[in-house]
């Protein structure tokens, strides 16, 4: 009988061959995967040693995620293994990205204990398009730099400011740019941004403002940072020799409005958050050495 030819196999003489269900088998010769070679007399699907290399060709290629249909342009000779092997890197690209969003999100969620409308709104913007981040922004930058009178190069400086979450962001980036589209949404820090701007802001063909060199003055936030170091309180009069070294005779009034109006705004959240969403590197939160340089100006103003 043809059943009994010893150079073919039945389905089940393959599955165990393989090591695989029959039930399996059955599916993929059906889908076309793994045909068989010939008919018993009683229309029994027999195979042959070639269908044991090409069952394993389609596990390979399953096991590395492969849909059938893939599997079966791949063997019918429509592409090549390289092809598809290509198309298949870049839709397991396209997963990983979206599981680190997931991830970032679901992480950000844990940390916050949000509730289920805080998550729904931190998934909408960690999902946003590269065009609806960059609105977020523009929108923020034109509220908050917008109309000030500045130098033609630095109002082209600030146009083209650009606060970009990379095509293939780390869990920590996306979850900085949630933190951060939340925060640049926000009517309250955009008003207090823009104050702390008008501040220290230089206008055209006028010297720069006292404060305006405060705020991100890495050489004032180090040296308080040495004074607080040292014990340093700043109401004593050693405060008064840091502040004498650092503003000499400006407006010290105007300093302080600016200083205020920066650490009233957050801007100092601001500044780490975007370079963590740049991938850059931030240097520490200077909030605490920032209040000590402004409780030292407000006690040598009532001296």
């Amino acid at each position: 009988m043809e059943d009994e030819r010893p150079d073919v196999l039945t389905i089940g003489q393959l599955a165990r061959r393989t090591g695989l269900s029959v039930r399996t088998l059955r599916f993929w010769s059906d889908e076309g995967a793994v045909p068989p070679v010939a008919r018993s007399a009683s229309g029994y699907r027999l195979y042959d040693a070639a269908s044991v290399a090409r069952v394993e060709l389609v596990r390979t290629l399953r096991e590395l995620g492969l849909g059938l249909d893939d599997v079966c342009r791949v063997l019918s000779g429509r592409t090549t293994v390289a092809e598809a092997a290509d198309a298949h890197v870049a839709a397991l690209d396209a997963q990983i990205r979206s599981l680190k969003v997931s991830r970032a999100v679901l992480s950000t969620v844990a940390k916050r204990g949000s509730t289920a409308e805080e998550t729904a709104l931190m998934n909408r913007l960690a999902r946003l398009s590269a065009a609806e981040r960059k609105q977020i922004i523009d929108e923020f930058k034109e509220e908050v730099f917008g109309g000030l009178p500045v130098e033609p190069r630095l109002r082209d400086r600030l146009r083209t400011y650009g606060i970009e979450l990379p095509d293939d962001p780390t869990p920590e980036q996306v979850d900085a740019w949630i933190e951060l589209a939340e925060l640049v949404r926000d009517p309250g820090f955009r008003a207090r941004m823009r104050t702390m701007l008008e501040l220290s802001t230089p206008v055209p063909g006028q010297s720069r403002p006292p404060g305006a060199s405060i705020w991100w003055a890495r050489q004032a936030v180090q040296t308080v940072a040495e004074v607080r170091k040292r014990g340093i309180a700043p109401e004593g009069p050693a405060a008064a020799e840091v502040l004498s070294e650092l503003f000499g005779d400006a407006d010290r009034a105007a300093v302080l409005l600016c200083l205020e109006a920066g650490i009233g705004a957050g801007a100092e959240r601001y500044r780490r958050l975007v370079a963590r969403v740049r991938g850059q590197y931030a240097s520490p939160d200077a909030t605490e050495e920032l209040e000590w340089l402004a409780r030292a100006l407000r006690a040598a103003d009532q001296a």
